[in-house]
């Protein structure tokens, strides 16, 4: 008995202690939650805003011209969907195609560099990554001008061309400056050793007990290779694939300086209606445009990270 009334003197406080007894009105305390409620407002204001001034321009509700009366409309949005004279159609897929082979080269050419950093450079890996990164601490609006620079008709591709006889000299070579080559190639260079790092991530938390051990079963080192690196490391893969996928669908700046008049990308589009033309309401249809194309990339890679490939082996296990 006086166990059970030490434990309820313990339990039952007194107004000194600042506890309250069980089944008392407790006193309302900031949770975690709180702690996440400033950088959401932060975010909200920073990104979400801007989208619903967007919104608003895309359906007419708002103009950048003083005066201009504004009413709810939806011509922009179905001449561009609907309307056989529309040109932003056409340069839409364009600018997709392009994003995706870019995508998939980077990523093909990207696995052997992770790789080798992972599993071939051993001490080195870390110095032979820094040094790969390096010319990328320089402005990328540089880099495209230096390639620009390289490419035009006189520059030092074109002359290694004409040096080795593949062209005449003086004659020009017309896909290698302002083409759809030269923008991917351009877009290729730019995105490659972002695209190694998820990859390289994976490769290099992977356990390398599961290479010893099915080597141990008799696996070849190309069996090994595809049965447990490759599937493992998928996850870093499907995020380099978005990495360089959805920034490149709004690309505008190698395209204009490596791509000339006839090989401009959406992203191209999207920055003429707003910063040379006074048409910011269609200009906003065409940012909603690729805003949605980038949610629902993003929704649909998305569920390929989240899949835990170890539940997916115990699952074959039993």
């Amino acid at each position: 008995m006086a166990g059970g009334q030490g434990l309820l003197t313990s339990v039952t406080s007194s107004p000194e202690t600042g506890t309250s007894a069980p089944g008392s009105r407790r006193s309302w305390r900031p949770g975690r939650g709180s702690l996440v409620l400033p950088p959401l407002l932060f975010v909200a204001l920073l990104l979400l805003a801007p989208i619903v001034f967007i919104t608003l321009f895309s359906v007419g509700l708002r103009s950048n011209v003083p005066g201009t009366d504004v009413a709810f409309s939806l011509d922009n949005w179905k001449s561009l969907l609907f309307s056989d004279s529309s040109p932003f159609r056409a340069r839409f897929l364009y600018s997709m195609k392009v994003a995706l082979v870019v995508s998939l080269v980077s990523t093909v050419a990207a696995y052997p560099l992770a790789y080798f950093l992972s599993f071939v450079a051993r001490k080195r890996r870390y110095t032979l990554l820094l040094l790969l990164l390096a010319p990328f601490f320089t402005s990328y609006l540089l880099r495209v001008l230096a390639w620009q620079i390289m490419l035009n008709d006189r520059g030092v591709v074109t002359s290694a061309i004409w040096a080795i006889g593949l062209k005449p000299n003086g004659e020009p070579v017309p896909w290698l400056i302002y083409s759809t080559f030269s923008v991917s190639l351009v877009l290729f260079y730019s995105w490659v050793p972002f695209v190694a790092l998820p990859i390289f991530a994976v490769l290099e938390n992977m356990d390398h007990r599961l290479l010893e051990a099915a080597q141990d079963l008799g696996a070849s080192r190309w069996s090994t290779f595809w049965r447990v690196t490759f599937p493992l490391s998928l996850p870093g893969v499907i995020a380099g694939f978005i990495f360089v996928l959805i920034p490149t669908t709004g690309e505008f700046i190698a395209p204009l300086l490596v791509g000339g008049p006839n090989n401009q990308l959406f992203g191209n589009s999207i920055q003429a209606f707003f910063g040379s033309s006074s048409n910011w309401n269609y200009g906003s249809v065409l940012a909603m445009t690729l805003i949605f194309t980038v949610v629902v990339l993003m929704l649909v890679f998305g569920r390929f990270l989240n899949t835990d490939l170890r539940t997916a082996s115990r699952r074959d296990d039993a």
